[in-house]
């Protein structure tokens, strides 16, 4: 699988940004809606020439960005428009946008990439001390397309942590550091269920100068048989052991990226928020098998004939992300505040991420959408949820963070609030069944609830 390319200038100060609130926006456009596009030259717009320049740059962040409002950032930062900032486990993010741990992480070009393009923060590849037991293989991939064939609703990978050298990796997150000073640079770790390995692996990645820690307690493929990933992540009383391990080495902040295939996700992000973790991360990918080709009769994606369950991702994993990230983020408010959740699944458009910050988010995390899209993808997350603050005039994220997150029940307590509004509704009738229900003292009242245009 090739990456989607991309030259869109990591200059944040390029023109094709779009202009302040109540100017026209500059959008991406497909390649048949470029004949029909004449930009609008109104006050502090820039020229055409540029403009048109800032269109074929877009464009090729996919196709299906078509329309997407591109925002204007300069280092991360929204140059105008809503304040897009968090600030979270006392790390300020321009904007709440990270790379998701993976191939968009996987070495020094990419990161690099990803800062210049605007990313919040970038999130790199999982580190483990013993890369050279780390062996992948190709084809690693496997789509689900809707039914045009176009657009990719499902992601299938079965993609191991980094297979690099972990000094290689160290040397360049602290290259990044040294050439991006004020951007969010976070390293993913994974590692055995041994003390020493842990201390040893947090110990030499912090000398890097990371901002902060995740740990890959959820992987759902990745070297079971070393207790590692997700076969840790699902046993809380491995997980007992190695949080307390990790927060007792750590002098910056850790997340801890939770699996989704444990029914119960609270269960394990509560062993590790109680052992002093900072925040959580969820969702990582769901086990799943992509598929059987019907012409071979062979599953995919397909090495030499064979394959194997793999991690689910994409926009239709969504929905499953949102509800588990509903629990933790319920619980975080209830019993652990001040604790953070960063959000992942699915998120390929700016009101995609708005969903899960009124869900209680306080960053959200891509790595297939920049495998399908393109790292000029956080133009358009920014610029889209940029538009939706607009819409509700929200002039920053704390505004409406975790605004949908009260308004989640129980189905029994949805039966009781709906018997009760019916009851009211009986309770506050309008009009009389018949004649006999007419009354003296209640006459004009009573003939003014008959009125039907009050």
């Amino acid at each position: 699988m090739t990456m989607a390319s991309s030259h869109l200038s990591g200059s944040s100060s390029s023109s094709h940004s779009h202009s302040g609130r109540g100017h026209g926006r500059v959008r991406l456009v497909s390649s048949s809606q470029q004949q029909r596009f004449r930009p609008w030259r109104g006050p502090g717009r820039s020229s055409p020439t540029s403009t048109w320049v800032a269109m074929a740059k877009a464009r090729e962040a996919s196709e299906f960005l078509a329309g997407e409002r591109v925002a204007n950032l300069k280092d991360g930062a929204a140059v105008d428009g809503p304040d897009l900032s968090v600030t979270v486990n006392g790390i300020k993010f321009p904007n709440p946008f990270v790379i998701g741990s993976g191939p968009p992480g996987t070495n020094y070009a990419v990161m690099k990439k990803a800062f210049d393009e605007g990313w919040g923060g970038v999130i790199c590849k999982t580190i483990s001390l013993d890369a050279g037991a780390v062996h992948n293989v190709t084809p690693r991939y496997a789509k689900l397309k809707a039914h045009d064939n176009k657009q990719v609703l499902g992601w299938q990978n079965i993609e191991l942590i980094s297979d690099r050298p972990t000094e290689v990796m160290l040397a360049e997150l602290k290259q990044l550091k040294e050439e991006y000073p004020d951007r969010v640079l976070i390293a993913s770790l994974m590692e055995e269920y041994n003390k020493d390995r842990w201390d040893e692996l947090i110990g030499r990645t912090i000398e890097t100068g990371v901002d902060a820690l995740e740990i890959n307690f959820s992987c759902p493929h990745g070297m079971p048989e070393r207790r590692m990933g997700a076969a840790m992540g699902q046993d809380c009383e491995l997980l007992q052991d190695v949080t307390k391990w990790i927060a007792d080495a750590s002098t910056i902040p850790v997340w801890a990226k939770m699996t989704p295939n444990d029914i119960n996700i609270t269960s394990p992000g509560r062993v590790s928020l109680d052992n002093g973790i900072d925040g959580l991360a969820a969702i990582n990918t769901i086990m799943s098998v992509m598929g059987i080709n019907l012409k071979t009769l062979r599953p995919e994606p397909s090495v030499e004939g064979y394959s194997t369950p793999g991690g689910y991702s994409a926009a239709a994993v969504r929905p499953i992300a949102l509800a588990k990230c509903m629990s933790l983020a319920k619980m975080i408010r209830d019993e652990y505040p001040g604790r953070s959740l960063s959000g992942i699944g699915g998120v390929e458009t700016g009101k995609d991420a708005a969903e899960f910050l009124l869900i209680g988010a306080d960053t959200v995390q891509v790595c297939t959408g920049v495998m399908l899209h393109g790292y000029p993808l956080i133009k358009t997350l920014c610029g889209g949820l940029q538009e939706f603050m607009e819409e509700h005039d929200f002039k920053s994220i704390d505004e409406f963070k975790g605004a949908a997150l009260p308004y989640f029940t129980t189905h029994a307590e949805l039966y009781r609030m709906q018997e009760e509004a019916i009851a009211a509704k009986k309770a506050a009738k309008v009009g009389l069944k018949n004649d006999a229900e007419w009354t003296g003292d209640g006459f004009q009242a009573e003939t003014d609830s008959m009125v039907s245009n009050n």
